[in-house]
Parts: C-alpha cells; sequence; structure tokens
C-alpha cells in the first residue's frame, strides 16, 4: 500500500469513529431522557404530560429542521453546523436541569430537536457517504448508523447511576458536559471531508425537476402507505424510550431495570440494524419492514399479557432493540430504488417527517393519558392499534416505480 493510500484509510478511519462518536452521544443522550421523568415529576412539580410534551416537542422540531440543517451542511460544510447544533444540544440539556415550569422545558425541547438535527444522522450520513466508494457506501454507512445504539448502551446506565447517587439534575448537567464534547469531536471533521471528497460531481443534470418528483411521489399511493405507516414507527418508538421507565416504576420494578432496558434496547438495535440491512438485499424490502411493525406489535402485546417483571422486561428490550433501527436501511432502499437518487434527500425527508409526526404524538399521548387517567393502558392500547394499521398499511404497498406504475394505468404523469 502506497503512502497516499495509507493515509486515505488512515483518515477514513478516523472520520467513521469520529461521525459514530458524535451519533453515538446523540442518540444515546437523547434515548436516556425518560429516565428522569419519574424524578422530575417528583422534585420540580412537573406533570407527566408537560415533560411528554416538551420530549414530542424536541422530536417535531427535529422533523421540521433536518432540511434546512441539511442544507446549511451542504452550503457552509459539516463541521460548522455540528458544532453550532452540538452547543444548542448541551444548552437545551443544561436548560432542562433548572426547569420548574413548562416554558422552560418546553425551550429546552426545542434547542434538543434543532441539535438532534445537526448532529443525528442527516449531517454526518452525507459526509460519510460522500467520502466512500459506491461499491462500499451501503455497508459503511450502516456500519456508523448502527453504531448510534451503543450509545444508548453506555449512556442509560451512567444516567441512573448519576440519578441514585447525586440527584437528577447533577445528572442533567453531566449529559450536558457529554453532549459539549460532540463540539470538539466535530472539529477534525472539515478537513477530513475535504481530504476524502474525492468523487467526482456527477456531471449529469438532473432530468426531472425536484416540484415533478414531489407530485409524482404523492400521487404513488405506495410512497404514501410507506409514509402513513413510518408515522407508527415514531409513536412507538418514542413513547417506549419516554414512558417505559415511569411505567416500570408502577408496575414495582427497580428503576436499575429501566437504565438496563434502555441499554439493552441499544445494543441489540446494533445487531438489528445491521442484520436487516443484509436482509434487505436479498428479499423483498417491502415485506420486511411490514414485518418489522408486525412483530414490534406482538412484542407489545406479549409483554403486556406476562407479568411486568425485570426478567420479562429485558426480554422485551433485547426484542424491540432487534427491530429499533432495522427500518432504516429498508426506507432506504425502498425509495432509493422506487424514485432514484436524483430527489432522495427530499422524498426521504417527508417520509422522515411522518415518522418525527409520530414520535410528537407518541411521547405527548403517554404523557397525557398518565396525566388524566392515572395509567398507561390507553396508551399501550393506542400503540397496537396503530402498529397493526402500519403492518397493513405496508404490507399493502405497491413498491413498482412511477414508470411501470403509468404503464399500469396506477398513476398519473407527474406534470397532470
Amino acid at each position: 500500500m502506497n503512502p497516499a493510500s495509507r493515509a486515505r484509510r488512515r483518515d477514513m478511519i478516523l472520520l467513521l469513529v469520529l461521525s459514530g462518536t458524535i451519533i453515538s452521544i446523540c442518540m444515546g443522550l437523547r434515548q436516556s431522557l425518560g429516565l428522569f421523568m419519574r424524578p422530575m415529576t417528583l422534585d420540580a412539580g412537573i406533570s407527566a404530560a408537560t415533560f411528554g410534551f416538551a420530549i414530542a416537542l424536541q422530536n417535531i422540531v427535529w422533523g421540521i429542521s433536518q432540511p434546512f440543517v441539511g442544507a446549511l451542511a451542504d452550503k457552509y460544510g459539516p463541521r460548522p453546523i455540528l458544532v453550532w447544533t452540538g452547543l444548542a444540544y448541551a444548552a437545551g440539556l443544561a436548560m432542562m436541569a433548572f426547569s420548574r415550569g413548562e416554558l422552560l422545558l418546553n425551550v429546552a425541547g426545542f434547542l434538543l430537536g434543532v441539535g438532534t438535527a445537526g448532529t443525528a444522522f442527516g449531517v454526518l450520513m452525507g459526509v460519510v457517504a460522500r467520502a466512500t466508494p459506491p461499491e462500499k457506501r451501503s455497508q459503511t454507512v450502516g456500519l456508523v448508523a448502527a453504531s448510534g445504539s451503543l450509545g444508548t448502551m453506555l449512556l442509560a446506565p451512567i444516567g441512573q447511576s448519576l440519578i441514585d447517587g447525586f440527584g437528577w439534575q447533577a445528572a442533567m448537567l453531566v449529559f450536558a458536559v457529554i453532549a459539549s464534547s460532540m463540539m470538539a469531536f466535530a472539529l477534525p471533521i472539515r478537513g477530513l471531508a475535504v481530504r476524502l471528497d474525492a468523487e467526482p460531481v456527477a456531471a449529469t443534470a438532473a432530468t426531472q425537476p425536484l416540484g415533478e418528483a414531489l407530485r409524482e411521489a404523492m400521487g404513488h399511493r405506495g410512497y404514501l402507505f410507506m409514509t402513513l405507516a413510518f408515522f407508527a414507527c415514531g409513536f412507538q418508538l418514542v413513547f417506549i424510550t419516554t414512558h417505559l421507565p415511569a411505567y416500570l416504576q408502577l408496575c414495582g420494578v427497580a428503576p436499575g431495570v429501566s437504565a438496563a432496558a434502555l441499554g439493552l434496547i441499544g445494543l441489540f438495535n446494533t445487531i438489528g440494524t445491521y442484520i436487516f440491512g443484509l436482509l434487505g438485499a436479498r428479499y423483498s424490502q417491502k415485506r420486511l419492514l411490514a414485518g418489522i411493525y408486525l412483530l414490534r406489535t406482538l412484542f407489545i402485546i406479549g409483554f403486556l399479557l406476562v407479568p411486568i417483571t425485570a426478567t420479562t422486561t429485558l426480554v422485551f428490550a433485547a426484542a424491540m432493540g432487534m427491530l429499533w433501527l432495522g427500518v432504516s436501511p429498508l426506507v432506504t432502499g425502498i425509495i432509493a430504488r422506487v424514485f432514484g437518487l436524483t430527489h432522495f434527500g427530499t422524498l426521504y425527508g417527508v417520509v422522515f417527517f411522518s415518522h418525527q409526526l409520530g414520535s410528537f404524538f407518541g411521547a405527548w399521548m403517554g404523557g397525557l393519558v398518565f396525566a388524566r387517567t392515572g395509567s398507561y393502558d390507553i396508551a399501550w392500547g393506542a400503540l397496537i392499534a396503530i402498529g397493526l394499521a402500519a403492518f397493513t398499511l405496508q404490507w399493502l404497498m405497491d413498491d413498482r416505480p412511477p414508470a411501470e406504475l403509468r404503464r399500469a394505468g396506477g398513476l398519473q404523469p407527474a406534470a397532470a
């Protein structure tokens, strides 16, 4: 291997480590916030509905701001966006530590949403994709995406230990310090991205305008079915990360089990994301996606039917972890195959917004139901109903490309 190749390989490894570390911190902190709901409701006088709405706001702001944050990263480069959104993330966590009412908590949720848009998958996946040869792109991007689960496995137990030993405020401030470290990890990325972005820009211009592509997608019933089904994904998962710790305490399960469950979700998510990425290359992606929605819902039903103990909780967490982000490579593959890559970011962004809309209602609904009924029974029922609806929509999805649908008379021309 010549010196230039060795240098490129070294830069690539460093880029993957830095990107994976930032995503891991971002997602690990975000998915551990549910640990704070119970102590905050007891100590700060914040209701479950108020806490749930702040988490819901974080998710909807993430979905809305993602396209704008991505556009800024394209224009100014990834480093300044990563630094500023990392700062917003840390500021949001610090603000939560001093929240004693709804206003400050919601401002914190807003900052966390903007911070997540910059430090989660969107910006960094673009950097890694541009730095990777096409033949290795899928597995490399999948590897970095899977690393985001490792943060939950580490940070959830750390958070619970800090809460138990020093109180929730000190734990939240430590989380803010950890979040601020993302800015330091972002500093070398600009230079790495410039050196590794050696693939020439495609010489051919897009033949289909963006507006026409959007009209074509919105007239594609299969695309709409998948978008609606993705709502259920966000609804189920964010409800679990936000409200499972409080639900377990109501069932008499020790607080440490909640942190262990979130950690198991992170561990098995890493395995599941990789496995479903491999399966999606060999089998029907829409059927696999429908299967994930169905299995999640069946595991929820099974969890509610058995006695809620530490053991059943950890088994449930491991099962859900296997199905957690396995949807990502499948949704990505379907959009790329059906519509191509010309306007992939925009079309994926629409689907992702539906996911975040589901996240908003999942977090808010759980807190609202508990505040009004003192129980999560209705909320769990909603998760089951929406999961079954998502399975049905995804199973019935027509995943033929628009040109093929038009030949069969199932799709009007986009300009019509």
